[in-house]
């Protein structure tokens, strides 16, 4: 009775934020404490002893309430936004200039984290236990859960997949990217005022793959069958016919972006939007221009990082094969990109149909491995540039990486980079062992 005077109400209600009654009766144990630790926090305002083990050592006599936990009601203590609501409005943040692949994956991220932490849970309730637990979670999921048990709540799949032992789980590094989702909303709220601290700072899983083992170069028995392929030896078509033998030498994306990334070490992507006008002259020297910047209207670019954005020189055997001879047809066609049969996917990359289409084109070609894709072609671009003993910055510059841990040294501010001929002179060396694209010459080169 005397509880029911100070705190005003009969009844405290709280949401469990989830429809699972495992997740549900663990939570109840946490707000049942806070809720206890609230009624003494009550009592000390009364004027009443507490007890300092419940509200954590917290001192009440002849002293102003010390911290802003204990200037709250018991009805403010979990409340505000909720965790729905401030996924929402980070991604609807209009400062954000996000990819479509981005957004797709916080969206991905949104739908799992949701379903564990619950939609409603108000974002300053939650502790970095229940992130923990989140991740235990996580651990345990199959992949394709959703697919292989659609009306099952996450919490629940993975009781039962531990249950079961089973092995087909998602790897560390998925489980990493949704800690990290979800960890840059909560600096984002914490940046906003909206949170006092990121809960699930410093939280990953160990990944047991090394990152050099996750995907591999191709080797030279894979590039020559790559290279041997009908689509470059000669097949019936460049449609559905690219991997059967016929009188065609169709010379458009399909056979050149593989050479282009081979020997000039353009990520997929960067390739797929290239423009004509990015393949230009500078100082007398034919080059690839990566960029954002487009003379088009509508630009589609998008690049990795700020360190993506460069000029690499057109390797000498592309020159032989007869690049820019395509380039200066795609020019007087009066196209404006350069591989313009390579549509746009569903997420906003060129890059995206390509792929598909050539890890179809690898598997016919009896060139498939688990651990190679097309970004092996990169791996293997940087592998030639240690063979060929390229100065490292040179090397960077070139492949448009990033220094150690992602950050400029201060002497990366200075002068104005490497000449175009000295970058022509160090790309020229890079060479594959063993692999012969004699045959590929065009004859009318």
């Amino acid at each position: 009775g005397s509880l029911t005077g100070i705190v005003g109400k009969r009844e405290i209600w709280r949401s469990l934020g989830t429809d699972s009654p495992t997740v549900a009766l663990r939570r109840s144990h946490q707000i049942a404490a806070a809720i206890e630790r609230d009624f003494e926090l009550a009592h000390g305002r009364s004027g009443r002893t507490v007890d300092p083990m419940i509200v954590c050592g917290a001192v009440w006599e002849g002293a102003p309430e010390r911290t802003p936990d204990t200037q709250k009601s018991p009805t403010e203590t979990v409340t505000g936004p909720t965790l729905g609501e401030v996924y929402d409005a980070y991604m609807n943040d209009p400062t954000r200039d996000w990819s479509p692949t981005t957004r797709m994956a916080y969206g991905t991220t949104r739908k799992l984290v949701m379903a564990i932490l619950g939609e409603a849970t108000p974002i300053r309730s939650i502790t970095r236990a229940q992130c923990r637990e989140m991740i235990e979670v996580l651990r345990w999921l199959p992949r394709n859960a959703s697919k292989l048990f659609p009306n099952l709540p996450p919490v629940e799949i993975a009781e039962r997949s531990k249950a079961e032992g089973r092995d087909d789980l998602i790897n560390a590094a998925n489980i990493n990217t949704y800690v990290n989702k979800l960890g840059g909303v909560f600096n984002w709220a914490v940046k906003e005022e909206l949170l006092d601290r990121n809960p699930a700072v410093g939280l990953r899983v160990p990944d047991p793959t090394l990152r050099r083992d996750k995907r591999l170069p191709f080797s030279a028995a894979q590039l020559r069958a790559i290279f041997s392929a009908p689509l470059y030896t000669g097949c019936r078509d460049d449609e559905h016919g690219y991997a059967i033998p016929g009188p065609n030498k169709p010379r458009n994306a399909r056979f050149w972006i593989p050479l282009v990334s081979m020997f000039a070490g353009l990520r997929l992507n960067e390739a797929c939007q290239l423009d004509v006008a990015d393949v230009r002259r500078i100082e007398g020297i034919a080059c690839f221009v990566v960029t954002e910047r487009s003379d088009e209207i509508t630009n589609d670019k998008r690049l990795k990082t700020n360190s993506s954005e460069r000029v690499v020189p057109v390797h000498a055997t592309l020159l032989d094969l007869g690049f820019m001879n395509f380039v200066e047809r795609r020019q007087s066609a009066g196209e404006s990109k350069l591989f313009a049969e390579v549509g746009m996917g569903a997420t906003g990359y060129r890059s995206t149909t390509f792929s598909q289409w050539f890890r179809r084109f690898v598997t016919r070609a009896g060139a498939g491995s688990p651990k190679t894709c097309f970004h092996s072609f990169r791996h293997g671009f940087r592998d030639a540039l240690r063979e060929a003993r390229i100065d490292r910055d040179i090397a960077l510059a070139l492949g448009g990486w990033a220094s150690v841990g992602g950050a400029a040294s201060v002497s990366d501010a200075y002068g104005r980079g490497y000449r175009i001929a000295t970058l022509k002179e160090a790309i020229d060396r890079v060479a594959y062992e063993d692999l012969d694209l004699c045959s590929l010459v065009a004859t009318d080169n």
